[in-house]
């Protein structure tokens, strides 16, 4: 797999669920869940966090802000995917970014981003290896983590960039719309993780249960 690929992780929201806590920032196994998040993609270039400003992060990482900021998921995939733009040179669509870090500065975009939310503890760069090899099958534009009832996971998935870009920028503005209703024009592949696999990628931690299970896991 020679093309390389960028990636947008998105670390917003104002996690209800878990009390109004810093959702990306909880450890599980002593590592903060974007943290682990970002080292799943380590080889991405260059790799973008949308949310709130953060302190300690790697250096390459940009940072980006959805606007309005709480402007949901489709927003803040608009800002990561203008903050790509921006980076390459090239004139951005829609959302508001500001960079707090280095873009890949080649010129270019890169072909494919992987899109992935920032509470995904046990997501590898097995995984992503593998949602990229099945998103650059022919005449698809994407692919995603499916998890053990057979729903598509939105946020665990690798996409042709142009075409992520071209739906974002029909749903303008962005603020608001369901990941849903963005994923719902284009052609998107399934991709399962084996059952006897634990734990599994494609887990997220929306409550407190939630957490305390990652945690035990670990």
């Amino acid at each position: 797999m020679t093309e390389g690929y960028a990636a947008v992780v998105l670390a917003g929201g104002e996690s209800r669920r878990l009390g109004g806590r810093d959702k990306p920032g909880l450890p599980v196994g002593g590592r903060p869940m974007l943290r682990r998040v970002l080292d799943a993609v380590a080889d991405a270039a260059p790799r973008v966090v949308v949310g709130p400003a953060r302190s300690g992060l790697p250096a390459d990482v940009v940072q980006a802000r959805e606007h309005p900021p709480g402007g949901g998921p489709v927003a803040a995939l608009a800002a990561g995917l203008a903050t790509l733009v921006a980076g390459s040179g090239q004139v951005a669509g829609s959302g508001e970014a500001a960079g707090s870090g280095k873009a890949a500065g080649s010129g270019e975009v890169a072909g494919f981003v992987a899109v992935l939310a920032a509470d995904l503890p046990f997501l590898t760069a097995a995984e992503i290896g593998a949602l990229r090899r099945a998103a650059a099958t022919g005449g698809l534009d994407g692919a995603v983590l499916v998890d053990a009832e057979g729903r598509q996971q939105w946020l665990c998935g690798v996409w042709r960039t142009a075409a992520l870009r071209d739906r974002v920028a029909e749903l303008d503005p962005p603020a608001g719309r369901s990941m849903r209703a963005l994923m719902s024009g284009l052609r998107v592949r399934g991709v399962d993780h084996p059952a006897t696999a634990f734990p599994p990628p494609w887990y997220d931690c929306d409550t407190e249960d939630d957490y305390r299970r990652a945690e035990e896991w670990t």
